[in-house]
């Protein structure tokens, strides 16, 4: 579920609009979803990008977010206005989604977390670059948890949890808001880059937890796997391993009432179930 999908102004350009006007040329079909449509293409001068209209304020609050970035461990932005951003495209097909179909699971996760680590560090200059950025805070983000909270037993603890660990904030960051496998690109030259965040602010750990949970709820449960995964992130990102524990028992609660109402029960009740073994990472 996207949490704020409402509607950004409707009289945006048309792609047919923006493709001439920044020197565009089409090379694959657009894909319209919820939030935004995307579509391939090559600049002016034969470089690829991405060009995206956002039909959600998450949206234009993620592009805005990555022009802030400047290409500090997130893709670069070519173009931004109005709604529409053209951003690099990577071509380079070594994803981490194959590492860890392959064998080398260690290593995908520890390149999230520098990932991470690379956009949380420019978070003081993301902020003074870009005055009118309005980053959403955790508090604002679990609103939906806190009110599904009697759903059950996984969301009463995942929402006591979470309004203790709100109180009490560690290491306040810009963060990502959606960090996993399928964010995290690489771009040849360039290495490992961030796309599509959410532009959120609070406690650093909280961007270590979605990662935990893929490229898949299947994978994420696979005997072990869960626990391995969360011994690296505790010490490539050197967290605190009961607080880490904590936002991941918080964040499946949230995920899974998402899922929920959006009617995905099969999805929920993954989320809820890669939750309750977070419950028994930390004695």
């Amino acid at each position: 579920m996207t949490p704020d999908a409402g509607p950004v102004d409707p009289g945006h350009a048309a792609e047919s609009e923006w493709l001439p006007r920044w020197g565009l040329t089409p090379v694959g079909d657009a894909v319209t979803t919820a939030s935004s449509t995307l579509t391939p293409v090559r600049t002016r001068d034969g470089a690829p990008a991405m060009i995206k209209l956002s039909h959600s304020e998450e949206e234009t609050r993620g592009a805005a977010l990555l022009d802030a970035w400047d290409g500090h461990g997130a893709v670069r932005v070519l173009r931004r206005q109005g709604d529409a951003v053209l951003i690099e495209r990577a071509e380079d097909p070594y994803a981490l989604v194959t590492l860890v179909e392959t064998g080398d699971d260690d290593a995908a996760t520890r390149i999230l977390c520098r990932t991470a680590d690379t956009l949380h560090a420019a978070s003081d200059a993301v902020m003074i670059t870009d005055a009118r950025l309005r980053p959403v805070p955790l508090e604002q983000w679990f609103r939906d948890l806190f009110a599904h909270e009697d759903d059950s037993d996984l969301q009463r603890r995942g929402a006591t949890i979470a309004r203790r660990l709100l109180g009490e904030q560690r290491e306040v960051r810009v963060l990502h808001g959606d960090l996993h496998h399928g964010n995290v690109l690489h771009f040849g030259d360039r290495g490992w880059l961030a796309i599509d965040p959410k532009g959120l602010v609070g406690d650093r750990a909280f961007d270590f937890c979605n990662l935990l949970c893929n490229p898949s709820h299947e994978v994420a449960l696979r005997p072990g796997r869960l626990e391995r995964q969360f011994r690296v992130v505790t010490e490539a990102a050197s967290l605190d391993a009961k607080r880490l524990a904590d936002w991941l028992v918080a964040w499946c609660a949230l995920s899974s009432t998402w899922f929920a109402i959006d009617g995905a029960d099969a999805l929920a009740a993954s989320a809820a179930r890669i939750g309750e073994r977070a419950m028994t990472l930390v004695p």
